[in-house]
C-alpha cells in the first residue's frame, strides 16, 4: 500500500510469502505483515490461490489450536476472504475445511467463529483495487465493522458503520434516509478530498478501498 513493488519470479514470491506466513506465527504486530501478504496477492494474483492453501494447512492441524500463532493465520484468512476470491477448485476445498471447523473440530471456539466469519464474506467479497488499511485489518481480526465519518453539506459530520464490502451507493442512501431526504428531487453523490482533489466517489466503490487511498 506505500507504492510499486519489485518483484522476482513468481516461484521466488511464493517462498518468500511462505516465510512470511512462518514468521507470522510469532509475530508481536502482525498486521505490517499481514498487509505485505495482501499486497503481494493484489499484485501477484497467480500467489492468491497458493496463500489459500498454505493458510488451511497452517490451520488443520496447529501445535496449539486457538492459541496466538493459529490466531493470527485465522485473521489472515480473515483478511484473504475480504480482499480476493480464489479459484472455484480452491474455494472449495476452502469451504469444506471452514465446514469442519465449524462443525466438527472446534464448534464453539474462536476459530469457528472466523470460519464462519470468512464463510460469509467469500459470499460477497468480489475483488478490490486496494489491500485492506491497516485500520482494515485491525477491525478484520476483531471482526468487527469500521466507522467511516462523512461531512454532509448543511449538516453535522455522519459516522457510519461500514463492512469491507459496502458501497458508496449504500452509504449515500442511508445517508439521505438518515437526514430525512428521501422525498428530495435531487441526487446524492459520496465526494474524496484530498489536498491535491476534490472527485466523485463511483456509487459501486468500496468505501473500504477510498479509506485505503486515504491512508
Amino acid at each position: 500500500a506505500s507504492g510499486p513493488r519489485s518483484y522476482t519470479t513468481l516461484r521466488d514470491e511464493a517462498v518468500k510469502l511462505f516465510n512470511s506466513l512462518q514468521q507470522l506465527e510469532s509475530e508481536r504486530d502482525p498486521v505490517p505483515l499481514m498487509q505485505g501478504v495482501l499486497q503481494t496477492c493484489l499484485d501477484l494474483p497467480p500467489l492468491v490461490d497458493e496463500i489459500y492453501c498454505q493458510l488451511v494447512k497452517q490451520t488443520t492441524e496447529p501445535l496449539a489450536p486457538g492459541g496466538q500463532g493459529d490466531l493470527h493465520y485465522w485473521q489472515l484468512l480473515t483478511c484473504m476472504s475480504c480482499t480476493f476470491l480464489p479459484s472455484p477448485p480452491v474455494l472449495r476445498f476452502l469451504c469444506f475445511h471452514l465446514d469442519r471447523q465449524t462443525e466438527s473440530r472446534f464448534p464453539t471456539s474462536e476459530m469457528a467463529k472466523y470460519a464462519c466469519f470468512i464463510r460469509e464474506a467469500l459470499g460477497k467479497t468480489k475483488g478490490r483495487e486496494c489491500v485492506p488499511s491497516l485500520e482494515e485489518i485491525l477491525v478484520l481480526m476483531r471482526r468487527q465493522e469500521m466507522i467511516c465519518t462523512v461531512h454532509c453539506p448543511g449538516a453535522p459530520a455522519c459516522s457510519v458503520a461500514i463492512s469491507s464490502h459496502t458501497t458508496a451507493e449504500e452509504v449515500a442512501r442511508e445517508l439521505v434516509s438518515r437526514l430525512g431526504l428521501s422525498q428530495s428531487p435531487n441526487l446524492f453523490a459520496l465526494y474524496e478530498q484530498s489536498r491535491r482533489r476534490e472527485q466523485p466517489v463511483g456509487s459501486t466503490t468500496l468505501l473500504a478501498d477510498v479509506l485505503t487511498r486515504f491512508e
